[in-house]
């Protein structure tokens, strides 16, 4: 890879417009909008060509999509098989269980098959869900997102924590090329590659001008405190710590506030931050209340990789300084 490009994605020190300690965004009341108003003001997320989409960004759920439609097609050739030989399969089961009636051998055979047909329609069912959940849903959901900023032309600064593929990172960068914004967006992932890999995913959306990627750990950003307008995170604080401590629950669970206190910590006062996650929502909306976040918000449920996910959304305080203490309060706990 060129040197340019290692340092454009990877900077060892993030230079971005000035700005002032509080969010310009806190200036501006924010008021529930309505769909068609979100629609409008975000554009149509639906109008983007999805064959495009799977082209720029792909999947990475292709092994548990195949696992599943093999498995499926396993169980669809074995229920046409059962259908097609039924009567000699019956007369095979009577020579091994002789002792039983054939009414009741053609039975089970009859309820195994139908077994069989409705596991291969759940699981062709999964494998559509993941395939969804994987990338029109992730970009969906990147829209509804933003859309809880209720003011992006005040936005100068954006981190999205665990960027990933760097869907919800362009979803982003884009909405602040359409409002003519200086802003830029900054990408955080844990892989070097992955960023790498975001940073020319924003290349073919063509906001490469807007987007920063650089390799870190959720646990302990690399950005000073107050550093972002916003701060936004899809699917990945709820893996934080997961393969480390499997075997302890109290300790993932220290993890991931851990990662809530980071996201937190790096919002400027006023700032606002959006979180989707598939699992844990109800603790992070909790645990944001005692931090002393503001206008806590959980949005209704969506169905992504077979769960009901949610999102919450949160002001950070004009005056910070109860939150800090907060924030240092669940620092004592996590050690």
């Amino acid at each position: 890879m060129p040197a340019a490009l290692e340092g454009e994605v990877l900077p060892q020190i993030l230079k971005f417009p000035q700005s002032s300690s509080s969010s310009p965004i806190s200036n501006r009341r924010r008021s529930e909008q309505s769909p068609k108003k979100i629609g409008r003001k975000m554009g149509n997320p639906r109008g983007r060509d999805w064959m495009k989409l799977f082209f720029i960004y792909g999947t990475d759920e292709w092994l548990k999509i195949g696992f599943l439609i093999f498995n499926a097609i396993s169980f669809i050739a074995i229920t046409i098989l059962l259908q097609i030989y039924f009567s000699p399969f019956i007369s095979f089961l009577h020579s091994l269980l002789p002792s039983l009636p054939t009414s009741a051998l053609r039975c089970s055979a009859a309820f195994a098959g139908s077994v069989l047909a409705v596991s291969a329609l759940l699981l062709l069912i999964a494998a559509a869900n993941i395939l969804y959940s994987s990338l029109p849903l992730r970009w969906l959901m990147a829209h509804r997102m933003i859309a809880a900023v209720p003011d992006w032309s005040a936005v100068r600064t954006a981190l999205d924590l665990g960027c990933h593929r760097g869907i919800l990172l362009n979803v982003v960068a884009l909405q602040l090329k359409k409002q003519g914004s200086s802003g830029r967006v900054v990408g955080l992932d844990a892989s070097r590659k992955t960023a790498i890999a975001a940073l020319r995913r924003a290349r073919a959306e063509g906001v490469q001008k807007y987007v920063t990627c650089r390799e870190g750990d959720a646990r302990r950003l690399p950005f000073a405190g107050g550093n972002f307008d916003v701060v936004v995170s899809a699917i990945h604080l709820s893996g934080i710590g997961r393969h480390s401590r499997r075997d302890s629950p109290a300790a993932s669970s220290a993890e991931r506030v851990r990662g809530l206190a980071e996201l937190v910590r790096v919002l400027k006062p006023g700032g606002i931050g959006v979180v989707w996650d598939l699992v844990f929502v109800p603790e992070f909306a909790q645990r944001l209340k005692e931090m002393g976040m503001e206008e806590v918000r959980v949005s209704g449920s969506v169905t992504a990789y077979l769960t009901r996910s949610h999102m919450v959304s949160f002001r950070k305080p004009l005056t910070a300084a109860g939150a800090e203490v907060a924030l240092q309060d669940w620092r004592v706990d996590i050690g």
